[in-house]
Formats: C-alpha cells, sequence, structure tokens
C-alpha cells in the first residue's frame, strides 16, 4: 500500500512528532508533504528513511497551493491520503478527490471544547471544517473526548473512527543515571524540588499560571521544555514574581532525538523532572501527561482527555487539579510535602502504546482502500 501524509506543518509540536512516530510503525510505503513550515521534525522524517516534499504554502489563502498538490497526488500514484491538522485537512482533501484519489483519511489532532489548533472556534471555522469533512472517505479522532466534539460539531457518528495518539512508552523509563545527567547539563541542584511542563510556549497552555504557582513555593524550580511566542513575556513574569533564577526554559525538544543530537533527549528531561504539571484547560488528548507517566512521574492536569476517558485506576498517580496559579501552587506544595518517589508505570501508558495505535490505523487503511465498511468505533482502552 502506498499512503501520502499531508500536513499542514513540521516543526516541533504534538501532532508532528505523532506524524513521525506513527510513520515508524506503519508497514506502509510511505511519502510525506508538508504546506509549510519543514523544519525540525521534517528532517527527523527524513533520517527515517520516509521522503518529505515541501510545498512551500505561502499562507491560509495560497490557493495556488491546491493544483500544486493535486499534481503531485495525481503523480504520485497513491493508494490512500491522510491528512493531519486543519489547513491540510482541508487543502488535502480537496486535493485528492481533484487528483482521483476516493481513499482519503483525515486525523482530527487539536480540536478542543473552545479552540481548534490554539485559535478560538467560530461559526465560520465550523461551516469550512464541515464542508471539506463530507469530502473524505473517514475522520480519526484521537480520543473519545474529540469524537463526542465532532459529534457535536454535526459530523455523523458513522464517519468517526477513535484512534489515540501513542508514545513509544519504552523509550521513557526512568533511570537515575539520566536524572543525573540531565541535571547536571541543566546546571539543577541534585537535592532541588523540579516541577516541570512540556508543550507550546503559546497562551492556550496557559504557562504563565505555572509560573506563578512555583514562584510561589519555596525552594521549587521549574523546568519548561518548549518554545513559543510567549517565551519572552514567560520570562519576564518569572522576573517580575521574583522567581527569574528558579524558571529555567529549555527550548524545544525534538523527540525522538536526532542522532548525535546536543543536550538531554525528552526523557532524561523527564528524568529531571520531580512532579509534572499540565496548565493546559483545552486539550484534545494530552500527550505530555502520558510521556511523564511512562516516566513515573506523579502528574497534576487542568484537563486530559487521554486520562478522563479511562477508568480511574489507570492512572493513579496523576491527579486533576483547578488551573488557577493558587491551586496549582496548593497541589505542588502538597507533591513536596509528601516528598514522593518515582512511581510505577501506570497501565494508561502501556495501553497508548504506539505500536498499538499503529496497528488500529493500518486497519483502517486496510478496509478503506477494499472499500470494506467502517464501522465507527470508540476505543476506549
Amino acid at each position: 500500500m502506498k499512503v501520502l501524509h499531508v500536513i499542514t506543518g513540521l516543526g516541533i509540536g504534538g501532532a508532528e512528532q505523532q506524524l513521525r512516530l506513527l510513520l515508524r510503525h506503519l508497514p506502509v510505503r510511505a511519502e510525506v508533504v508538508t504546506l509549510t513550515n519543514a523544519g525540525a521534525v521534517a528532517r527527523g522524517i527524513e533520517a527515517d528513511g520516509t521522503p518529505v516534499t515541501h510545498l512551500g504554502m505561502a499562507g491560509n489563502r495560497d490557493l495556488g497551493a491546491l493544483p500544486r498538490l493535486t499534481g503531485l497526488i495525481r503523480r504520485g500514484g497513491y493508494d490512500l491520503v491522510h491528512t493531519h491538522l486543519y489547513r491540510a485537512n482541508l487543502y488535502g482533501r480537496l486535493a485528492a478527490r481533484l487528483a482521483g484519489v476516493r481513499t482519503v483519511l483525515a486525523t482530527e489532532h487539536s480540536l478542543g471544547d473552545t479552540q481548534i489548533e490554539g485559535r478560538r472556534l467560530s461559526a465560520g471555522t465550523r461551516a469550512l471544517y464541515l464542508a471539506g469533512e463530507r469530502l473524505g472517505t473517514a475522520t480519526v479522532a484521537v480520543s473519545p473526548s474529540v469524537a463526542r466534539r465532532l459529534e457535536q460539531w454535526g459530523v455523523a457518528p458513522s464517519r468517526i473512527h477513535v484512534v489515540p495518539n501513542g508514545i513509544e512508552t519504552a523509550r521513557f523509563g526512568y533511570t537515575e543515571d539520566r536524572r543525573r545527567f540531565a541535571r547536571k547539563l541543566l546546571g539543577l541542584p541534585e537535592d532541588a524540588f523540579v516541577v516541570g511542563g512540556v508543550g507550546r510556549l503559546a497562551p492556550a497552555k496557559r504557562f504563565d499560571r505555572l509560573v506563578r504557582a512555583v514562584a510561589s513555593v519555596p525552594r521549587a524550580r521549574l523546568l519548561l521544555v518548549g518554545e513559543g511566542e510567549e517565551r519572552e513575556r514567560l520570562t519576564a513574569l518569572a522576573r517580575e514574581c521574583g522567581a527569574a533564577d528558579r524558571v529555567l526554559l529549555a527550548g524545544a525538544c525534538e523527540d525522538p532525538a536526532p542522532e548525535g543530537a546536543e543536550g538531554p533527549d525528552l526523557p532524561s528531561l523527564l528524568a529531571a523532572m520531580d512532579v509534572f504539571v499540565s496548565t493546559s484547560p483545552d486539550e484534545a488528548f494530552g500527550l505530555a501527561v502520558i510521556e511523564a507517566l511512562a516516566a513515573g512521574l506523579p502528574v497534576l492536569y487542568a484537563a486530559c482527555p487521554a486520562i478522563d476517558d479511562l477508568p480511574p485506576d489507570a492512572a493513579p498517580g496523576a491527579r486533576r487539579i483547578g488551573g488557577s496559579a493558587a491551586e496549582v501552587a496548593s497541589a505542588l506544595q502538597g507533591v513536596q510535602d509528601a516528598r514522593l518517589s518515582r512511581l510505577p508505570v501506570p497501565t494508561a501508558a502501556s495501553r497508548y502504546d504506539i505500536a498499538r495505535s499503529a496497528r488500529q490505523l493500518m486497519s483502517l487503511y486496510e478496509q478503506a482502500v477494499d472499500g470494506t465498511p467502517l464501522p465507527p468505533k470508540r476505543d476506549t482502552r
């Protein structure tokens, strides 16, 4: 089977790195087109052996990208086109249809209750999304929560199939060597209480609340992994709170890290932490939370469908908390006082293994290409 993946961009981000992981586990001949930003993840995908084409799209209204993408799909002889993220879903579905490819799947990675890909939802966004969705064969939701949101938007339940995000669980196993290595490189004292966060430094992630919370917990330090437009604001906020020397913005971390990369990889950064916090109030899945659980960390989160869609005992080390700075600070103080050691890896982490998700997706591919009706699936893990 020959599959083309079309994605909006390939800078470091959850959906982008999820695509790379899937490509490592899907038994198909695959190629990738990125509409914009052939960044670090594009280089990682190519290093793994999958070719990437950068379409050079100038913006959302660059309609000239449509015939370029249509021609590329027509020449490629693909059995299936799989699109990812809002812009690529719109352009990719239409281009595939124009090119004569009848089997088109789209994964919805980023639909929250109030936003999609960090932008607020609107009637126009919804109308355009639904118009494009009808051009595809089926829509893949990364969690049952996203599936429910799609239904509420007006997508027919028969067209929605849940294939959750996944991680390479074994790579995140905690070791003392990883912890010492990362703390030494980052300049973090061995005995420091380190609070961790991972994600784009964007307003929707509400990392400002985490900075304020850590600033109010004596002796706590914050290790924030990610990059984005909020970096300068968060740095200034740490100074205002008198915690500039206790807040470390480590920058983006490609995962899996390229061979020979300098600095600690993501599993090592997680090993350097004592507790993981997700302050984002609106998530489609919550992949960073699952990675933290796989590293044996206690987790505090404001929203995480990946956990909330499971039975309560699937992640005993994860606790939902209020999202205000005061509530986060109170929860952090409790963890610090309890002096929690590393926790056993919960069943939630193993359930979200990427190999399992790839098998589910491959089953959808085969049924769609063969013309077998795709029964709607609700994967409650």
